[in-house]
């Protein structure tokens, strides 16, 4: 088996002080990006997945798991810790002096790495989440409020084995991040960490050959999972809250706010088998599981927040949404009807609008376009109106400035974003977190991919937390508005069921 680069060309950098990557590929046709999790990592603290399903039935070329950082990254209400020596020391945090966000665009500059070309953006990098709340940092909006996930406002780690999964070539390439910096401080000669490193890969290739244990399933019949869960909102609460937000558009505060609520229910499973389940009932373009040891976030979104690939910035908006229909004549009139509505294209050329907005403020005058418009995009129990937009990333700007051009989406948020923001602060009774903020990675080589959090769930102390939310504008239903939050949840609402009901650890 062939380990890349040679020792030469891993020692020449070495010497040059650069970080690089050691890696090895070889054909795997029968492993699956689940069996591999559940090999190497499967409840391990501080691992992840990463798949992605287009259309809701075509496989993403790549899959990823993360697993043993070198370092961990977090940030609190008011500022950043890091701990660099947490394969040694798990709790080894040491407060940040600059701004987080300051933290954060210097800790991606460090971790900066040339990826070969024959390999993808996410072979090394940060990855992890930021809340919705991460926005207070550039401009204040929201107050802190009694939350009982209490989660801070972003975690990333930056791991030092990465497992990709070409979904295509049926190839494993296993990958060993070595940075400059960490080698300076243990002072390890060139052909020791050389040697280290092809045996760090290697431990993973042999856990990769080994068996897969077998698993029951359970077939037990239990009442739907949603009878038993519980809102931070009445029903007649969140229609009040509805109604409030269509007097503040009446008035002329806003065009559109979305408002959401949260459910919580007990959840004593596998984390990881919540996510088996929700990949089967809501395939996504992105599908994530982050195991962060006290607590996981599990989802399935279907909306890119910001994307940087090669310069380029990309928003792609998705709003308007219609059930998926129980056929396909029906699912060709729901279709047909959620493009003729007058409310739901309004919303959704809004969110463009603002999109575009968005984008125009990291990007270069005049290299702003809409590359596609008012499409139909189908999932597993909706569909939604989607458009894309790209401009080309200003010089001034870093993935990090794209980031927060974008954060919160309009979709999440509404329009005018801030006030919106402002409105979404007043009446919902607890801090957002992870739901509508990001989740993805910052990729060594300058990339960026962080999807919205949307259809995702954490899970923590034995509950499931599971959160979403309806766009309200100035003739919405507030009857309706509720029912969509509920089609919106309902997918990870009947992975729940089907964990409960088929999986046994």
């Amino acid at each position: 088996m062939d380990f890349l680069p040679s020792f030469s060309e891993f020692s020449n950098k070495l010497k040059k002080n650069k970080n690089q990557i050691v890696y090895t590929k070889f054909s795997a046709d029968l492993d699956t990006p689940v069996s591999l999790m559940m090999k190497l990592a499967k409840e391990e603290k501080n691992s992840f997945l990463l798949e992605s399903v287009t259309g809701g039935e075509i496989k993403g070329r790549y899959s990823v798991i993360g697993m043993k950082p070198d370092l961990i990254w977090k940030c609190n209400l008011e500022e950043s810790e890091i701990n660099r020596k947490v394969l040694e020391k798990s709790n080894n945090f040491i407060k940040q002096s600059n701004p987080p966000v300051s933290e954060l665009k210097s800790l991606i500059k460090e971790s900066y790495l040339q990826i070969p070309d024959n390999l993808p953006a996410m072979s090394a990098g940060l990855f992890g989440y930021l809340s919705y709340e991460m926005i207070n940092f550039e401009k204040k909006i929201s107050e802190i409020k009694k939350n009982d996930l209490n989660l801070p406002q972003s975690i990333l780690f930056r791991p030092s084995i990465i497992i990709i999964i070409d979904n295509i070539k049926g190839e494993i390439i296993i990958i060993n991040p070595i940075w400059a910096n960490n080698n300076n401080s243990l002072r390890v000669s060139s052909k020791d960490l050389y040697k280290k490193s092809i045996k760090t890969l290697n431990k993973v290739i042999k856990k990769i050959s080994m068996p897969l244990k077998a698993y029951n399933f359970n077939f037990n019949k239990e009442d739907k999972i949603i009878t038993k869960a519980k809102s931070n909102f009445t029903k007649k609460e969140f229609l009040n809250c509805v109604n409030k937000a269509i007097e503040y558009i009446r008035l002329g505060d806003i065009l559109q706010v979305v408002l959401s609520q949260r459910w919580k229910l007990k959840y004593k499973n596998k984390s990881f088998s919540f996510y088996r389940a929700l990949r089967k009932t809501n395939p996504s373009p992105y599908m994530f599981y982050f195991n962060f040891g006290d607590f996981q976030i599990v989802g399935a979104s279907p909306e890119i927040l910001v994307k940087v690939s090669k310069n380029k910035v990309t928003i792609r908006p998705i709003a308007g949404t219609r059930p998926r229909g129980k056929n396909i004549i029906e699912d060709s009139k729901y279709e047909k009807d959620l493009l003729k509505d007058p409310k739901e294209k309004s919303e959704h050329l809004m969110l463009l609008d603002l999109g575009r907005n968005d984008v125009s403020k990291v990007s270069e005058i005049g290299s702003v376009k809409t590359t596609e418009s008012f499409i139909i995009e189908k999932y597993s129990h909706v569909m939604h109106i989607v458009s894309n937009v790209e401009g080309n990333l200003n010089s001034k700007n870093d993935s990090v400035d794209a980031l927060f051009a974008g954060l919160p989406a309009g979709t999440v948020s509404g329009a005018p974003k801030i006030r919106a923001m402002e409105i979404i602060d007043e009446l919902e009774n607890q801090n957002r977190g992870v739901y509508a903020g990001g989740v993805g990675y910052f990729g060594a080589s300058n990339e960026m991919d962080i999807c919205i959090a949307l259809r995702t769930a954490v899970i923590k102390n034995n509950n499931i937390y599971i959160q979403a939310g309806a766009g309200v504008v100035f003739d919405s239903i507030p009857e309706k508005e509720y029912e969509e939050t509920l089609n919106k949840a309902k997918a990870l609402f009947e992975a729940v069921d089907i964990t409960n009901q088929q999986f046994s650890d």
